[in-house]
């Protein structure tokens, strides 16, 4: 009987690849995806008359596992870095380089921080605080960090990186789960700083010279199309518009129902991963594997919004302006509508080879716990990215000659606090229920390379553990 991957974002598209690439018949790989496309959030749109990324836009880098599936996929030649990584934070009035050799916003020499934060900040960051008797459990890396740095290093580094990141708030997000690095430190009863100057040295002493991150030339939005593609060829068969409502046990394996209820229809398999969000894992395994509906089910998922902009290029030129490197973060307490905005025609050197006439930017929104900035309406949120981005580099944006919002509701689940401990009972909850696997950005990190490993590692399980190979 066939295997059945629920939901066709890179997770589920991955899971399909590993599967055919290790000798099931691709005629026996069936994915099913409820909304009209594939990629979840890799996704391109035309903006200004060009296909361009209105979702992730770059890849984890010193992981392997994304360049990895381009290159398996053939797109290895389409593989970029940055032509900038020149950030900044936008900070009491004014953008500030965004500090090198920090360790998600811990600094590795307080000194290299002077400026955005004041001379009293640095003085605090420099005479690092212990924790109360040591650290044995999980915690918020922003209370903890603060606790033994200061606030402004969360408000000011820590928050914005792990904002862009997660769309969380430092203060709520599990140390463990973003930044194990730190959370191995602590655990030792190590410096912060310390392990960020080890983390510093560690990068400067190997070989490795490239950025930290890479992109595809067309988008990253283009690898999940060519992966369906790549998959449809060699016989998987890939539907969209599949909406997978119910998931129950049969003698024989499972069954799928899917489509609106007066059109209901149903699919029968061998073996099923789920590879879509904790929400929608949650309501299909409210039957077969309860305990883990029930913690996927209080996995809290924040919604964002991106809006890309097409200025005209000539406008800006005439002016004598120019967008400063690859963009800048905004930390929370700066009472700003937006999070972050990137440079992309600065960043990506396709990006900026598309037009003579249009340079592209992206403003994102989106902060779990705020709602009122998503409620606005999308020419609202335009407006607001113009203003507030000529705000941040001190001059007007030029003419907006097209934009696009994309929107996306739910869609990043939340690391609270003992997330990997409840993840781990869902593994375990799971690998007692022959013939199901789970992957995707909840289990095991947000990253599109994490996701890629996710699914790799769900894919595998299937095949050996469920007597799949």
């Amino acid at each position: 009987m066939a295997t059945v991957i629920v939901g066709a974002g890179i997770a589920g598209l991955t899971a399909a690849w590993q599967l055919i690439g290790a000798g099931t018949d691709p005629a026996d790989v069936v994915v099913l995806e409820g909304s009209d496309r594939v990629g979840g959030k890799l996704a391109r749109a035309e903006v200004g008359g060009h296909l361009i990324d209105v979702g992730a836009e770059s890849m984890l880098a010193v992981r392997p596992e994304a360049s990895e599936l381009v290159r398996e996929v053939g797109l290895g030649d389409a593989l970029t870095a940055p032509a900038t990584t020149s950030a900044s934070i936008w900070s009491r009035g004014r953008l500030w380089p965004l500090p090198a050799g920090t360790l998600m916003g811990v600094p590795s020499d307080p000194e290299s921080v002077g400026g955005l934060l004041s001379d009293g900040e640095v003085d605090r960051l420099r005479h690092e605080q212990p924790w109360p008797g040591g650290l044995d459990t999980d915690v918020a890396v922003g209370e903890y960090l603060a606790a033994r740095l200061g606030d402004a290093v969360v408000d000011r580094l820590v928050e914005p990186l792990l904002g862009g990141v997660y769309a969380a708030q430092a203060r709520s997000l599990s140390m463990a789960a973003v930044v194990p690095a730190l959370f191995a430190a602590a655990q030792r009863g190590d410096s912060m700083l310390g392990a960020a100057a080890a983390a510093a040295v560690a990068r400067a002493g190997t070989r490795q010279t490239r950025s930290a991150f890479c992109g595809v030339v067309g988008g990253v939005g283009r690898l999940a199309e060519h992966v369906r593609d790549v998959l449809v060829e060699r016989g998987v068969r890939v539907e969209t518009g599949a909406m997978v409502r119910e998931l129950t046990r049969t003698a024989t394996g499972w069954r799928l129902t899917c489509g609106p209820v007066p059109a209901a229809y149903s699919i029968d398999a061998g073996a099923v991963l789920l590879a879509v969000p904790a929400p929608a894992a949650a309501r299909l395994l409210s039957g077969a594997a309860p305990v883990s509906a029930s913690l996927l089910g209080r996995v809290e998922m924040a919604s964002v919004a991106l809006v890309t902009l097409a200025l005209d290029r000539r406008e800006l030129q005439q002016r004598g302006y120019a967008l400063p490197g690859s963009g800048f973060l905004v930390p929370s307490t700066e009472g700003r509508a937006i999070k972050a905005s990137t440079f992309s025609s600065g960043k990506w050197a396709w990006v900026d080879a598309l037009s003579d006439e249009v340079v592209f930017l992206r403003a994102s929104f989106g902060r779990a716990g705020e709602v009122a900035v998503l409620q606005r309406s999308d020419d609202e949120l335009v407006r607001t990215a113009v203003r507030e981005v000529g705000e941040a580099v001190r001059f007007p944006m030029p003419h907006v000659v097209d934009h696009h919002v994309q929107r996306w509701g739910g869609g990043l689940p939340q690391y609270a606090v003992g997330h990997l401990d409840r993840m781990s009972r869902v593994a375990e909850d799971v690998a007692g229920v022959a013939g199901l696997e789970v992957c995707g950005a909840t289990y095991g990190g947000v990253g599109i390379p994490a996701v890629i490993a996710s699914a790799r590692a769900a894919a595998d399980r299937l095949m050996s553990s469920k007597g799949l190979r």
